[in-house]
């Protein structure tokens, strides 16, 4: 059995990347399943909370811990990834010398309804992921432009991208079991 923890960098009903994830977890390998981190959940990170470590943050890094790999399902926002995805990663890597993240096999990927994709936010996240020492996929890589067009009212993927989808999630689950 293969765990993914997905972080979904983005908090509204009807988000392009929520949809992107659930694309994705239909056309995992059998055998693999996704844990959602409820980064909506964790407080904002301030340093002086890690004497007490909140409970949303501790189940955070709970699940992260017992996954396998970890996946970033990001949107752009104003060239860089959202505010709420940065925070929960913070709160992930904390306290000093507990990063949860170090190690574990990752990937990005993200939707944005516009021409770009999530290009910039993916090479920010990039940066930071390497420096949290995860096990970071390079190839293939999964930017979704024009989401909007991609996805039925449903979110079920009605294009062409459907199969560079299924080629990620085969890529990224091979690389999780390495």
């Amino acid at each position: 059995m293969t765990q993914i923890a997905v972080f979904v960098g983005s908090l509204r009903a009807d988000s392009l990347n929520k949809k992107l994830a659930k694309n994705l977890e239909a056309l995992v390998p059998e055998g693999t399943t996704f844990s959602y981190v409820d980064i909506a959940a964790l407080p904002l990170f301030n340093e002086e909370l890690e004497a007490e470590f909140p409970a949303p943050a501790k189940a955070m890094k709970d699940i992260v811990e017992a996954s396998d790999g970890v996946l970033f399902v990001t949107p752009e926002y104003n060239r860089s990834i959202p505010g709420v995805l940065k925070n929960a990663i913070d709160w992930g890597s904390r306290p000093w010398g507990s990063n949860s993240f170090a190690g574990k096999p990752a990937g990005i990927v993200g939707a944005s309804g516009g021409i770009l994709a999530t290009g910039p936010a993916q090479a920010h996240l990039r940066s930071i992921l390497v420096y949290l020492s995860t096990q970071l996929m390079g190839q293939p890589e999964l930017y979704v432009a024009h989401g909007n067009a991609v996805f039925d009212e449903q979110g079920t993927v009605v294009d062409t991208s459907k199969e560079s989808f299924k080629t990620y999630i085969e890529a990224f689950v091979a690389h999780v079991q390495k």
